[in-house]
């Protein structure tokens, strides 16, 4: 399978979950009492942001009582889930928060679980990609980026929230390989989350950074950084002055999923209140104005059509990292 084909079965399986439905209006009746929200990478990254998002929303729609949170690093997100897997019977009242990464980190072996290890809850939203530079750096767009980088690819580091072979680094290895350079030459960093690869950029540790679009909007409001380009088919409303990939010539679209999950053998009743809280949430105007912030793209999959499409994901992916040598 070549590059662009493998792509685009990938942006089409993410695609075929963007239609949401029709779920239940929430009518400000509380479905569960609290919620402790577990996530597995610092502050300040996607990961942060979409459990304490989705905690706000939750909360001030009505949906639940009470949100907490608990940010548990380490091993790109594998400790997390070894502790839920470990400690289920006590934590049938937490929910962790995961994206592309648990897929991703299963295929090539860095830790021993993947998602069939836990209690699937729902599939919640997508975060495109963008790679961003610091506010004042002389690099204005991708060609600038490109041509820094042929000109000294090791001395032109770019780094991510994510262990090499990772999401970070599989957005930056696509993204290169369609604009006709060598993936495997790229000189990539690794932080452990979102938050501490920014503050590596903005640091001067890396000239560039691959990340969420959604963590990248409010240092590029502030103006801290400047977005280079967004993996995203068309230019997203909540920062429009950011070019896509695409326009500027680079055949490269791909979508971050990220949603939740539960400890293994959590009871069915249960399961089922998070379900109903989740899916109430996406007609409250609460979570609009979060999702609208942030970029996000609405994905809803509950369940079963969750594990449908992180099998898929899982096929594709690996393909993908295979073709890239990343396997």
């Amino acid at each position: 399978m070549n590059f662009a084909m493998t792509r685009r079965v990938l942006m089409a399986g993410v695609a075929a979950t963007l239609s949401l439905g029709a779920p239940a209006l929430a009518d400000g009746h509380q479905v569960v009492d609290s919620i402790h929200f577990l996530i597995p990478g610092g502050a300040g990254g996607g990961w942060d942001g979409t459990a304490r998002g989705t905690g706000q929303a939750l909360t001030e729609a009505g949906l639940i009582g009470q949100a907490s949170y608990e940010n548990m690093s380490g091993g790109g997100g594998g400790v997390a889930i070894g502790y839920m897997i470990e400690n289920a019977d006590s934590q049938q009242g937490t929910l962790m928060v995961n994206s592309t990464p648990i897929v991703i980190r299963s295929l090539t072996g860095e830790f021993p679980y993947n998602f069939s290890d836990l209690t699937l809850v729902a599939g919640t939203i997508g975060d495109y990609a963008a790679i961003v530079v610091p506010a004042d750096s002389d690099i204005q767009d991708m060609a600038g980026l490109i041509e820094t980088f042929t000109a000294d690819p090791s001395g032109t580091a770019i780094g991510g929230g994510s262990v090499p072979g990772g999401l970070d680094h599989l957005v930056v290895a696509m993204t290169m390989k369609a604009a006709g350079q060598d993936p495997l030459a790229v000189n990539y960093i690794p932080y452990d989350a979102g938050g501490t690869a920014m503050a590596g950029l903005l640091s001067g540790e890396i000239k560039a950074l691959s990340t969420g679009l959604s963590e990248a909007i409010g240092l590029a409001e502030a103006g801290e950084v400047r977005i280079l380009g967004v993996t995203s088919p068309e230019r997203v409303p909540a920062y429009d002055t950011a070019p896509t990939m695409m326009e500027q010539g680079i055949d490269t679209e791909f979508v971050n999923w990220r949603g939740f999950f539960a400890v293994p053998g959590l009871p069915e009743e249960q399961l089922a209140a998070y379900q109903e809280a989740l899916a109430k949430m996406y007609d409250t105007p609460e979570w609009e104005a979060v999702r609208a912030a942030n970029g996000w793209v609405n994905i809803h999959n509950n369940g079963e059509e969750f594990r449908t499409f992180l099998e898929n994901q899982e096929k594709v992916i690996g393909d993908l990292m295979k073709e890239l040598g990343f396997l």
